[in-house]
């Protein structure tokens, strides 16, 4: 981390405008800065956030993120845009901020982005092996920005948090969850708990319709008192030929107001499976890629499985015991 020490150190109130940078267009890398947005606001509660992004999703994921004040996106396409692209660093150029943090250590846009802004003090994310010893899990996308600030924060003389990590939240509204509800209700009319799935996933983390439809059959056997909603991806695709009841939207939101009414979400990596666990249910995120313990869901009894080393049977026990914990 780069500070400049010489500088007397900040008071609290004295942050009041802060730039993070993560020009990433997907939901998953969006959701996953949600934490340190969080963890920000909780250190200083008084300042304005802005966001350095890439495409347009980002307005909705903030949606009802109240400290957050301009969402600066880079084209998605910037060679298609150059206008767009350039005036997004004129603008980054012009504010004054007092902290700006670079998410990604591996974005070269993410850290030019921090580099060119003007700040008082600058944070590019480096690999720090203390901090890393310290955490057991501090390789997670989520949560090793949220350490590193929070060490960054005490070389600028303020003490080091040990509170647990936020989760990934969506911060849905009640009028939201109200409306998923009714959702839910239309679609599965009774009074059963509602399980959600999501079968689809991009490339290779897409598991076989042979895979699901095995699985979503003993899911069927084993869980009789509840309903299985399918969530469709926007490709409108189901790995078990449309058999469950099924939701689809575009809206992120809708989406995870409808997930954050079921009682557990189970689904292959994806930003989808993020959306889940961002709408604070317990999700159960399938894991086929060796990058578990950087992507997997936690919080309120979220769990990930490596799919290569366990059966249907053992990832049946583990959504068991966390419906068990939910009654």
């Amino acid at each position: 981390a780069s500070v400049n020490q010489n500088s007397n150190l900040p008071a609290r109130e004295e942050i009041k405008r802060v730039l993070i940078c993560r020009p990433n267009q997907r939901l998953g890398n969006l959701l996953l800065i949600t934490p340190l947005v969080q963890e920000v606001t909780a250190t200083f509660p008084e300042c304005k956030i802005d966001l350095f992004v890439k495409g347009g999703l980002a307005p909705i994921v903030f949606q009802n993120y109240e400290n957050i004040n301009h969402i600066i996106e880079l084209p998605k396409k910037p060679f298609k845009n150059l206008i767009d692209y350039f005036q997004v660093w004129i603008k980054i150029k012009k504010q004054h901020y007092d902290i700006v943090i670079n998410v990604d250590k591996g974005s070269s846009s993410g850290r030019l982005s921090a580099q060119f802004a003007d700040a008082k003090y600058k944070f590019f994310g480096e690999a720090d092996e203390t901090i890393k010893l310290k955490h057991s899990d501090y390789e997670h996308i989520a949560k090793y920005p949220v350490y590193e600030f929070r060490n960054f924060l005490t070389k600028l003389g303020f003490q080091e948090k040990d509170s647990p990590v936020p989760p990934l939240d969506l911060k849905l509204s009640l009028a939201e969850l109200a409306e998923g509800k009714k959702t839910i209700d239309k679609i599965v009319p009774n009074d059963k708990k509602t399980i959600a799935i999501f079968t689809y996933a991009t490339d290779d983390k897409c598991y076989s319709e042979t895979w699901w439809e095995e699985f979503y059959e003993q899911l069927k056997t084993k869980y009789q008192d509840y309903n299985i909603l399918e969530v469709l991806p926007v490709e409108n695709i189901s790995q078990i030929g449309f058999k469950a009841p099924t939701f689809y939207s575009k809206d992120i939101r809708e989406i995870g107001s409808v997930i954050a009414n079921t009682e557990i979400f189970i689904g292959a990596d994806s930003g989808i499976m993020h959306l889940a666990s961002a709408s604070l249910t317990p999700t159960v995120g399938l894991f086929s890629r060796p990058n578990q313990k950087k992507y997997a869901p936690y919080n309120n009894n979220s769990i990930a499985i490596n799919t290569n080393t366990s059966t249907t049977e053992e990832s049946i026990k583990v959504i068991d015991s966390i419906l068990l914990g939910k009654n």
